[in-house]
């Protein structure tokens, strides 16, 4: 049975070798401590990426008229093509793939309320846009356009929380209050969330109302829309150019002029900083594994030492009447602390490390949350955490690794007879 005076013989056994310990100890500590830290960049590199992206959808399509440039059954090339309402009609109508979809006209004016004024952004636009764009409106804040708000072409405003401080101040609340968006009273219906807090985040109208008060025509200058079923990026070249085809047909220009037409699809550059990432964690999870495996090495070649140092050692107690099984033990339980105890603080170390990194980021955003530059809060690196259970396993790895590193070369000790394990030197 192993009791106290086992454990008080193995610390004294640690202390006899401070240096064989440490070495051992720092082998596993080491290994853990890099591993955490690699596999916590490339997901702070992920989560930078993703959070930079997380404003459209990984699918979305936008769509813009240009000029042409070649010349198409007798019109003259540099003809500018123009977007209707009627282009919105045929695409849903003749492309499945197209599913949300939404104009979008756009201008700058001013916007004031009780003396309070600043220049805005500002954008007209059908419902779905919202999550085309995932422009989210937490509880309490209003809501954004719908339906109604388009048919009967109301006069409504959907702004953002710098909007909000910069015109009310906190004297009152904005939901329900008319601003005055150049020269005409539109009622505010809703606060959408501006992670970027960049001076440049629109207001949003009914895309209806901003046709018939502002554009004067029926011109649209943007169409986005969502592609479901266009996966892979064969299928969104395929998509492309059928649709190129498709406009060329309805705007009598040349299939060919890639010019006439915008196309900016986002799956594209989703694939890309996917794959991309992907190839970085890749390379990160084989230098983490190299350094893990390297710890392994390090364990097994100091346990082997160990015991073949401690040789005579194991002879003395056969012959005072040990059981090989006793010092099987004795030689597994040393391993295991060791291991586990360096493990530990391996862990705990890169862990600490991470989130210390991870909390001053996040002070550093919560510091320039009240304003700040266009694009200011862009970021290739974000919450750089690992997952707890990855790192358990890795530790739960390394103190298999040294059980196992201790356990054989042991047995084999323990085997020699009594008489010859004495006299080895």
């Amino acid at each position: 049975m192993f009791d106290f005076d086992n454990l008080r013989e193995i610390w004294s056994t640690m202390k006899k070798n401070k240096l064989r310990t440490f070495l051992t100890g720092f082998s596993v500590a080491w290994g853990i401590f890099m591993l955490i830290i690699l596999l916590s960049a490339g997901n702070g590199l992920g989560n930078g990426i993703a959070h930079n992206f997380r404003n459209m959808a990984e699918n979305m399509v936008t769509c813009f008229p240009r000029y042409t440039t070649l010349p198409y059954k007798g019109f003259q090339p540099n003809r500018r093509i123009e977007f209707t309402e009627r282009d919105i009609r045929a695409i849903k109508r003749n492309h499945p793939e197209a599913d949300l979809i939404s104009p979008v006209n756009y201008l700058s004016d001013t916007l004031s309320f009780n003396g309070e004024y600043m220049t805005i952004d500002m954008q007209a636009v059908y419902p779905d846009y919202a999550s085309i764009r995932y422009l989210p409106i937490h509880a309490g804040n209003g809501r954004f356009i719908n339906d109604v708000d388009l048919a009967q072409r109301r006069k409504v405003i959907v702004i953002t929380p710098r909007m909000s401080g910069v015109l009310f101040r906190d004297s009152v609340p904005p939901l329900g209050q008319y601003v005055k968006l150049g020269n005409l009273m539109f009622l505010v219906i809703g606060i959408y969330r501006d992670d970027d807090r960049g001076m440049d985040a629109p207001a949003f109208i009914p895309f209806t109302t901003g046709q018939m008060l502002f554009d004067g025509g029926y011109r649209i200058r943007r169409i986005s829309f969502t592609l479901k079923g266009v996966d892979t990026e064969k299928e969104a070249d395929a998509f492309e150019e059928r649709f190129r085809a498709y406009m060329a047909h309805r705007h009598q220009f040349d299939p060919a002029d890639k010019n006439a037409i915008g196309l900016w699809n986002t799956g594209n550059e989703f694939r890309m900083w996917r794959n991309m990432t992907n190839g970085i964690a890749l390379f990160i999870w084989i230098i983490g594994i190299g350094t893990l495996m390297a710890g392994i090495v390090g364990v097994s070649n100091i346990m082997l030492i160990t015991v073949r140092e401690r040789t005579r050692e194991f002879g003395i107690r056969k012959a005072i009447g040990a059981k090989p099984s006793s010092i099987l033990r004795l030689i597994i339980v040393e391993s295991v602390l060791v291991t586990a105890v360096f493990g530990y603080i391996g862990m705990v170390s890169g862990i600490g490390l991470t989130e210390l990194i991870n909390h001053f980021m996040e002070m550093a955003e919560a510091a320039s949350a009240g304003g700040g530059n266009p694009g200011e809060n862009v970021s290739i690196f974000r919450n750089p955490t690992v997952n707890l259970n990855i790192v358990l396993s890795a530790t739960g790895l390394l103190v298999a690794a040294g059980v196992l590193a201790g356990y054989f070369p042991a047995r084999k000790a323990v085997k020699i007879p009594a008489i010859e394990a004495i006299r080895t030197e």
